[in-house]
């Protein structure tokens, strides 16, 4: 029995400091309420909060189509359109205000006024986006595929909206014009694509906003007729020459020459002078180059 004792005071004496620091803890909780222990801190992390920036590119918007689907309540799955005044109509519950919400956060919404109005108890709901025509970004000019198209988690900048449209079209310019609204008030920018890929400063690569306008203007021209091999309209390119013009169309054919090369070239007062070129003359925009054919 004594060893037991002993065994047993040494027991109680191990477990000594663990039953002081948890008291201490629990006189923190009651002595500095609004200052939670470091204990229930860590047995309770916080939820990761999202950023705005996710919240705008995922919340409802006007004219965007969703469909609502309860959990084992197929009858009440529903697709509408969210109206003007940014909301839907869903079986029993009425009218439900949506617009500015993430999904989850609007079928929560929805939830609640289900079992508010115990119609369904511990309602499940899910809604998902069928057609985003809220947050969209019109892509215009010279791009293969013009139109609108959705912004989201892959679609953000400048480039990744070229991208969807094709490309800029061989007859457009590298230089885009965006129309859009910064701090409520419209704003007109001017992007060089090529020079964001040449520097590699990503920041020239905008970001864009639900209505932004993305136009691509038509290429500076110049056009190559005569002893050409293939006469047409080819996109000028910077620095480009009277040799390098004609060499995109095909060369100069058997019966040309190089010399007496004639420039039309557009004055500053709306007409049109001729002048005589050499093949290390620099060309200019709307230039029209011809080729004489060869007198021997």
């Amino acid at each position: 029995m004594t060893a037991k004792k002993t065994i047993l005071a040494l027991s109680l004496a191990a477990l000594a400091p663990a039953c002081l620091a948890a008291q201490r803890v629990a006189d923190m909780a009651v002595t500095q309420p609004g200052r939670p222990p470091q204990a229930m801190a860590m047995a309770q992390p916080a939820a990761p909060v999202p950023s705005i920036a996710d919240t705008r590119l995922e919340s409802l918007g006007m004219g965007d189509m969703i469909r609502v689907t309860v959990f084992r309540n197929p009858e009440l799955t529903t697709e509408a359109r969210v109206s003007e005044r940014g909301t839907i109509v869903f079986p029993m519950v009425g009218e439900v205000e949506v617009a500015g919400l993430t999904p989850s956060q609007a079928a929560q919404r929805i939830g609640d006024r289900l079992r508010a109005g115990r119609y369904v108890v511990n309602p499940e709901v899910t809604v998902s986006a069928m057609q985003v025509n809220s947050r969209q970004v019109s892509v215009l000019g010279s791009v293969v595929k013009p139109g609108r198209y959705p912004i989201d988690s892959t679609n953000m900048h400048l480039t990744d909206f070229l991208a969807s449209a094709g490309g800029i079209a061989p007859t457009g310019s590298d230089r885009v014009t965006i129309l859009t609204h910064r701090d409520g008030r419209p704003e007109k920018l001017e992007v060089d694509v090529a020079e964001i890929f040449r520097s590699g400063d990503l920041s020239r690569n905008v970001a864009l906003e639900p209505g932004d306008t993305v136009f691509v203007e038509r290429a500076p021209m110049v056009y190559v007729y005569g002893e050409v091999q293939k006469g047409g309209s080819y996109r000028l390119e910077p620095g480009m020459t009277v040799m390098q013009a004609i060499a995109m169309g095909g060369g100069i054919t058997p019966r040309g020459t190089d010399r007496g090369i004639k420039i039309s070239r557009v004055d500053g007062h709306g007409g049109t002078r001729r002048v005589d070129a050499r093949l290390t003359d620099r060309v200019q925009a709307d230039d029209v180059i011809q080729v004489q054919e060869s007198l021997f």
